[in-house]
């Protein structure tokens, strides 16, 4: 196996949104969860570790991460790329500094960028400050967000707080002129004693220049939008074929069902709208937390509705309902109840039948894949920017094939539940 880029996410969604640029870019590209045990195939040009990582304690992730690193570099990998969400989810403390600077010190690099842009999704960066669609990071939803909430917008200071070393800007002025001018700029930050390199990127144009530009660093952090600046550097380097179909799938079927358990504004938007048109079962952690059996009563209700129509699973809720809960029970008791119930309950569904299966958030997608055995993922096509389906990779070689889209809680259109399925080859 000899494998181009290697890549290190800090949580499931964010490593599959991750594959899904790259597969789209032309990289043959699998996710695995945690660090694999032995080889992946001959056909792969990229591997995605998805961890676990974001909200861990510092020094658990930051050995994580470096366990990945040495798999990945055993693997052959010419580049390394640290994945995390492109709204730089992070505690004061870290994890994405300490995390960056000790993968950096390992592989003996001394200069990389740090860049969560991703403009189809509405994620710019201006003078170094962090936009969702037209509003500061500071102003958004996420400066409510139950474990990192995101107060700060200016990524310099972010970055800077979590660091040892040195953070700098490379302004846009910079940035639309060119992967030249912004190597020279990366130089001229090395010469002043910078560390990092905080980008501007407003389009994929920009994303492709600093893609051009980082062609020679050992490690770049990013979210996923670099991924569509990265696949032309081993082309011009003659290890990448200029055209490739990289997202065929095992063809799949079964019925269809849907697990939410993200509660960002994008999922509550597209729970309300399964509701509308499919049966719809609510996860309660009160109710859980009252040691009721919400997992079977799911299984029970699912019995005669799944096999007609896509059913939805969902823990969703407006953020008071989410802090009324976690005041009650606290974050940890809360969010876990919930991940354990709908893992079960994803073990439930498939038993019964399920083969295409859509999930929502993070965490939720961590229980759920641990729960189901899945060791990896091989990437499909994109259902929305940031979101492809998969085919799930298990150690039981007699199972049925089973597609998972794993969705960021923050990602996809209001409609994503309803035409994911248009999308997937039966």
């Amino acid at each position: 196996m000899t494998v181009l880029l290697g890549c290190i996410a800090d949580d499931f969604t964010g490593g599959t949104d991750l594959a899904g640029m790259l597969v789209k870019a032309g990289m043959r590209t699998v996710q695995m969860i945690g660090v694999p045990l032995e080889p992946v195939g001959d056909d792969i040009d990229a591997v995605v570790i998805a961890l676990k990582s974001r909200t861990s304690p510092v020094e658990d992730a930051i050995n994580e991460s470096l366990a990945a690193l040495s798999w990945l570099r055993h693997a052959g990998a010419r580049q390394f790329y640290f994945k995390y969400c492109s709204t730089f989810d992070s505690t004061p403390r870290g994890n994405i500094g300490p995390v960056a600077e000790a993968l950096m010190r390992s592989l003996g690099s001394d200069f990389t960028i740090a860049c969560p842009a991703f403009p189809v999704n509405g994620r710019t960066i201006y003078k170094g400050h962090l936009f969702v669609g037209d509003i500061l990071l500071s102003d958004s939803g996420m400066k409510n967000h139950p474990l990192t909430p995101m107060t700060e917008a200016n990524l310099v200071k972010v970055l800077q707080a979590q660091i040892e070393g040195k953070a700098g800007l490379v302004d846009h002025a910079v940035v639309s002129r060119g992967a030249g001018a912004i190597r020279a700029r990366f130089a001229q930050l090395k010469a002043d004693g910078c560390n990092f390199a905080v980008p501007d990127a407003i389009t994929n144009d920009d994303l492709m220049a600093i893609g051009a530009a980082c062609a020679d660093l050992p490690l770049v952090t990013a979210g996923s939008g670099i991924a569509l600046g990265l696949p032309q550097n081993f082309r011009q380097a003659g290890l990448l074929p200029e055209a490739q179909a990289a997202d065929i799938l095992p063809p799949s079927g079964g019925l269809r069902a849907v697990i939410a358990g993200s509660c960002s504004i994008a999922t509550q938007g597209q729970v309300a709208a399964m509701r509308e048109k499919h049966p719809a079962f609510n996860i309660d952690p009160l109710e859980l937390a009252r040691g009721k059996d919400i997992a079977g009563e799911a299984l029970a209700w699912a019995r005669g509705r799944i096999e007609k129509e896509p059913v939805l699973f969902y823990a969703t809720a407006a953020p008071d309902a989410v802090k009324a809960a976690q005041a009650r029970l606290g974050t940890d008791k809360a969010g876990s109840l919930v991940e354990d119930a709908l893992a079960a309950i994803a073990r439930g569904i498939v038993a019964l039948g399920v083969g295409q299966m859509i999930v929502a958030g993070g965490e939720t997608a961590g229980a759920v894949v641990k729960a189901l055995g899945v060791s990896g993922l091989r990437i499909g096509p994109e259902i929305d920017p940031g979101v492809p389906w998969t085919s799930a990779i298990t150690g039981n070689t007699g199972a049925r094939p089973l597609a998972l889209a794993l969705k960021s809680g923050n990602f996809g259109a209001p409609d994503f539940f309803l035409k994911a399925w248009s999308k997937l080859a039966s």
